[in-house]
């Protein structure tokens, strides 16, 4: 099928009654950085996405509260002047994969969470700076003690409950040297592998995953699949230690399972469904929608991401997918066909930002996907989140315009 110019999307979406809007963050609607604690937010976005009310959720594997979280960044973009906690103007949805839900007042809960797991986590930065401290003097032997210190502070992301450790800041000392590169992401892969462990001699053996970003898919052992450093494409730049379940297509049939009762007043996965409970296979999850969703309530979905990729095997005879958002871009897909709904897939390309990545500027897709990709690709921006802020405010504008949408002032 042919894809759709941005404007074209707009048309079709613009009259449509039952319209959820599925949205990760980091790369769609920021530029992607090397300290997160940069990122800035766009006023108008948030804005637009409170307007979007009631057709709009977030699906991210970043986080909503923290000095890191997504809610500091909306308070920054909308001034001191503004309570979004007053006025439902936080981003409503899934953080953290899927374990942490929250709605537009900024009311926020872990379904399915033990305690024993949150104590775990809340020691996990701290042991995990403990462990860069080990291991990066033997990477970057020209590195002062202090350099190191500050590196892995930077690198350390404090979050509440999938702490990361990112090495964009790491990379950025060794720039174009793919070698030491791939030294650092295996040095990054053991060290995670570490905190795993220590964790199953706490007790909570199979409560933790890795979730390597960006990846490959998954490898034999069910673990994802690195994406190794080469020109041009840093790869694999950061490790999230995530709760078991916390899987974007999972999340996606619990925004799914929230908008049906919220329209229709009844929960057809059940009122306690959340992504700890829902099944971890891809092909379970599908069964289970097609199963037990209503499909003559289903809502017209657009899920809309950055991270998707696609690199040939040594021998090339097959393909190697993954990406963080990948699965439940696939699974959104996949409900079209069972819905009878179009719906709809938008890609944003996240290579405008500070970290290396395959670019949509020549639309050959180098990287992302590939000639024999079964994800269809509705909607390319190659401009970046720029780009799609404007395309996503004339959305909401348009709808409000056509009376679908709640006005909110700027």
């Amino acid at each position: 099928m042919p894809r759709l110019a941005p404007d074209q999307l707009l048309e079709e979406l613009t009259p449509v009654d039952d319209l959820l809007i599925v949205q990760d963050l980091d790369g769609v609607c920021m530029q992607l950085v090397k300290d997160p604690l940069t990122r800035r937010m766009d006023r108008g976005y948030v804005h637009a996405a409170a307007a979007l009310r009631g057709n709009f959720v977030v699906l991210t594997n970043g986080e909503h509260e923290g000095r890191r979280g997504v809610n500091r960044l909306v308070e920054t973009a909308l001034g001191d002047q503004v309570k979004p906690d007053q006025e439902g103007l936080y981003l409503p949805g899934l953080a953290a994969g899927g374990v942490q839900l929250q709605d537009r007042f900024g009311q926020l809960s872990h379904p399915g969470v033990r305690e024993a797991e949150m104590v775990f986590l809340a020691a996990a930065p701290q042991r995990m700076e403990q462990l860069l401290l080990e291991r990066l003097p033997a990477e970057l032997p020209e590195a002062s003690s202090e350099q190191l210190k500050a590196l892995a502070q930077q690198a350390v992301l404090d979050t509440q409950v999938s702490p990361t450790v990112n090495l964009n800041g790491v990379f950025a000392l060794v720039p174009g040297d793919v070698p030491r590169q791939r030294r650092l992401q295996q040095m990054l892969a053991e060290l995670m592998d570490q905190l795993l462990r220590e964790a199953d001699a706490a007790g909570l053996d199979g409560s933790f995953f890795l979730h390597v970003a960006p990846n490959l898919g998954f490898d034999a052992e069910g673990r994802e699949r690195a994406k190794l450093a080469a020109a041009g494409d840093v790869g694999t730049t950061d490790i999230q230690f995530m709760l078991t379940g916390s899987l974007k297509e999972a999340g996606l049939l619990v925004l799914i399972n929230q908008h049906i009762a919220r329209r229709h007043g009844v929960f057809p996965l059940g009122e306690d469904f959340n992504v700890r409970t829902a099944p971890r296979d891809y092909g379970a999850l599908l069964q289970l929608a097609r199963e037990r969703l209503p499909m003559e309530r289903m809502p017209l979905l657009v899920g809309v991401g950055d991270t998707v990729t696609s690199t040939q095997t040594a021998d090339g005879e097959d393909w190697l997918r993954g990406g963080s958002d990948r699965g439940f871009l696939t699974l959104l897909k996949d409900l079209a066909a069972c819905s009878n709904q179009p719906n709809r897939v938008i890609l944003v390309d996240s290579s405008h930002g500070e970290v290396d990545r395959p670019s949509l500027a020549d639309g050959c897709l180098r990287g992302i996907s590939d000639p024999e990709d079964p994800l269809e690709l509705d909607v390319l921006v190659p401009g970046g989140p720029a780009e799609y802020i404007n395309w996503f405010q004339a959305l909401a504008q348009r709808r409000r315009a056509d009376g679908r949408t709640t006005l909110v002032t700027a």
